[in-house]
């Protein structure tokens, strides 16, 4: 079963940055596409972005030019960059591995424990 632990957040100010890793099992993220969704509490999950195996990745309209999403297949981890983070980027954020279906980007397995990312003054 893929086990996927994210780690990196905390409290930022607006205009911050913050780098969020996701470590799973051996060449999860080598032989899966991964996504990292986000959740407020009573919210249902939000896609942030994706990548394919291949490595072509894609954002949410909402974080388009501010994240990134990158891997380390040796690792076994994947990243998410956050730059110019704004309030409404507080959220829990968690990795997940998956498929793509007619271009939808459908997650798989289970979830982590997610990190919290707070921004705020």
């Amino acid at each position: 079963q893929v086990q996927l632990a994210e780690s990196g957040g905390g409290l930022v100010q607006p205009g911050g940055s913050l780098r969020l890793s996701c470590v799973g099992s051996r060449d999860v993220f080598r032989v899966n596409a991964m996504g990292w969704f986000r959740q407020n509490p009573g919210k249902k999950h939000e896609l942030v972005g994706t990548m394919t195996i291949g490595g072509t990745t894609n954002y949410a309209d909402a974080v388009k030019g501010r994240f990134t999403i990158s891997r380390d297949n040796a690792k076994n981890t994947a990243y998410l960059q956050m730059n110019d983070l704004k309030p409404e980027d507080t959220a829990r954020y968690f990795c997940t591995v998956g498929v793509f279906y007619n271009n939808d980007y459908l997650a798989a397995g289970s979830w982590g424990q997610g990190t919290q990312v707070t921004v705020s003054s």
